[in-house]
């Protein structure tokens, strides 16, 4: 189906995205185009549970790639393509990326109340129970306006659970 277009809607972009990501197994984060200088920069952001790799990214960027060029979505003119996984400065918005978290410290700023800061000890699809300072605190999504992971430089080695790396990135030994 020919789609020609200078400027590529978010929502079509990700529609036309998403299948293509989820052969992967992975989940399509986010998409969209942004000018740079005479190109333009299309950014696809994928994660799964359990992390992506870098050989995970290229999978998806070359059959990203392939699609593109065999339709016209993107329309004429020139762009660069970036795949890539979220950051760990992703704000949490969605049931999975709580879970993708579990035994991170996060620091949340309810609706209504006062801010709080806890480790992750659950998620289910409506809250996740933090335990803050000791403490098991029940955190329903609906009541989040912002939540995010914090970054612990200090944290010993080892007391990440290996299966479920914040950002999806890998590291070398």
């Amino acid at each position: 189906m020919s789609r020609r277009t200078d400027h590529t809607d978010t929502s079509s972009l990700e529609n036309f995205l998403r299948p293509i990501v989820e052969q992967f197994g992975c989940d399509l984060e986010a998409a969209d185009v942004a000018p740079a200088g005479r190109r333009r920069l299309l950014r696809v952001l994928v994660d799964r549970d359990g992390g992506i790799s870098l050989d995970d990214v290229a999978e998806v960027t070359r059959a990203i790639s392939k699609a593109l060029d065999a339709d016209d979505i993107m329309g004429d003119g020139a762009y660069t393509l970036e795949v890539s996984s979220p950051g760990v400065d992703r704000p949490l918005t969605l049931p999975r990326h709580w879970r993708r978290n579990v035994g991170r410290l996060v620091a949340v700023t309810p609706t209504a109340g006062a801010k709080v800061t806890g480790r992750i000890k659950s998620a289910s699809d409506e809250a996740a129970e933090l335990d803050v300072d000791g403490k098991v605190r029940t955190v329903a999504y609906a009541d989040v306006a912002k939540a995010k992971v914090q970054i612990e430089f200090n944290r010993a080695a080892g007391k990440d659970d290996p299966e479920t790396p914040a950002d999806g990135t890998v590291e070398e030994n």
